[in-house]
């Protein structure tokens, strides 16, 4: 998947139920919603004021209404030529009635508000286009696929077959899912499962499309191809979230199936009953007409949604929450348990010294020197916590020398010219320096 291929498919799809005509101008939305606005509110004040010649705010409302209608009008035509009724037009009829009965203002406000809504609902659209954007841009292009000889080469994702072994440098995003067959290190999966704190992997472990490798290198067997890869799928979902509705956006679509044509037929009697059956004069009965298209015209029902949508997205966004859209947002409100990881969610996903636990005739402050020592040297997770425990503590230590990291176990180093480690169980395993009492311990 590429992400000019992503792009195009993004900006073909509609918006809503009906064509909004989002693509008949030059013109960006953003300008014309904000130019109609300005001068519908400009045009009240002068009216309100009574400043300058009355012509003068009749021409803020007329300019309005054209900078707010290039968003609704060609919709609207397009509509008619396939003798189809739908909100666009209802939208139109309404606006045009507004100025047909002197009421310049009330259409400049109408097309205004809509075509506020078609903003806020293409603000939503296009925030889901930016997050498959940067799901896109996670992983590299290429990667380098071993050969017979033992040699790499450098090749594009979507050329790389099942089966085939790539190689992982330190420090590079891994290109494809797969299994680990040689090397061991710690990988930051957070991209993909938003842990924060690094894996270890090692021979026989799964690795994703997307995630960083850490100091170690990896030769990974690919178990999928770049378009069936984990990151893949959820860029698939994202896409899908996209086209969503929320469930009262798409009941307001249905409802203005049905509202919409009714409102003309009601508009149609009220015009041609009352002269036909009471010999009611005709230029009241059809100015009551496009009073009553213009009273209908439902802009609190049409904003309603989607400003409540982007208003509860951006309120979770400033928080760090990030939710795919309109329908998983009212989702939320019919939950009733809720099941969360851990680390990042509940947890600030940094950790922390809670507890020390002595074996052998020696003291917390010598254990906590001689491991920051050691830690002092890395950016691992876990050793950070260590130099800030050691740190609270007001404890010094002298620099260690010959420091090296040992990928998925821990790290060496000398200290007053004696060798430490500080690592996990295996590590001590290896070394030969896990002891019963410390076999006890940790069981």
């Amino acid at each position: 998947m590429s992400t000019e291929d992503t792009h195009t498919d993004s900006e073909s799809k509609s918006c809503g139920s009906c064509e909004h005509g989002h693509d008949d101008t030059p013109l960006p939305r953003n300008a014309l919603v904000i130019t109609s606005g300005t001068l519908l509110g400009l045009g009240m004040l002068l009216q309100w004021l009574t400043l300058g010649p009355a012509m003068l705010h009749t021409i803020c409302f007329a300019l309005a209404t054209l900078a707010g209608g290039l968003l609704v009008f060609p919709a609207a035509f397009k509509a008619l030529k396939k003798l189809r009724l739908d909100m666009n037009v209802l939208m139109t009829v309404a606006v045009t009635g507004a100025w047909l009965v002197g009421e310049g203002a009330e259409g400049a406000a109408v097309v205004f508000l809509f075509a506020l809504s078609e903003l806020l609902e293409s603000w939503s659209v296009g925030r889901a286009r930016r997050a498959i954007a940067a799901l896109l841009k996670l992983t590299p292009q290429t990667a380098l696929v071993k050969g017979a000889d033992g040699s790499a080469k450098e090749v594009p994702v979507a050329e790389v077959t099942v089966g085939s072994e790539i190689s992982v440098r330190s420090g590079s995003s891994i290109p494809l899912d797969g299994e680990v067959i040689a090397g061991d290190s710690a990988v930051n999966q957070a991209p993909i499962t938003g842990e924060s704190v690094p894996v270890e992997k090692k021979p026989g472990d799964t690795v994703f499309a997307g995630t960083i490798n850490g100091e170690g290198s990896l030769t990974v067997r690919v178990m999928k191809a770049a378009s069936d890869s984990t990151l893949a799928r959820i860029i698939k979902l994202v896409e899908e979230a996209e086209e969503q509705k929320a469930p009262t956006q798409r009941f307001v679509d249905k409802f203005a199936t049905i509202y919409t044509p009714a409102v003309f037929v009601a508009a149609l009697l009220v015009a041609l009953l009352p002269p036909l059956l009471m010999g009611g004069a005709w230029s009241e009965w059809t100015y009551r007409a496009l009073v009553l298209l213009v009273i209908a015209c439902p802009c609190a029902l049409v904003i309603a949604t989607p400003v409540s949508i982007v208003s509860g997205l951006t309120a979770l966004a400033r928080r760090g929450v990030l939710i795919k859209g309109g329908a998983h947002l009212e989702a939320v409100g019919k939950l009733r348990a809720l099941a969360v990881d851990k680390t990042g969610t509940i947890t600030q996903g940094r950790p922390q010294v809670t507890g020390i636990t002595l074996i052998g005739d020696i003291t917390e402050e010598e254990i906590m020197r001689r491991a920051a020592a050691i830690d002092a040297h890395s950016e691992h997770p876990l050793a950070k916590a260590v130099v800030a425990a050691a740190q609270a503590k007001g404890i010094t230590w002298s620099e260690s020398a010959q420091y090296q990291s040992v990928t998925g176990r821990g790290a060496t180093a000398v200290i007053d010219g004696h060798p430490h480690f500080i690592g996990n169980h295996k590590m001590a395993h290896e070394l030969g320096l896990c002891s019963p009492e410390i076999e006890t311990r940790l069981t």
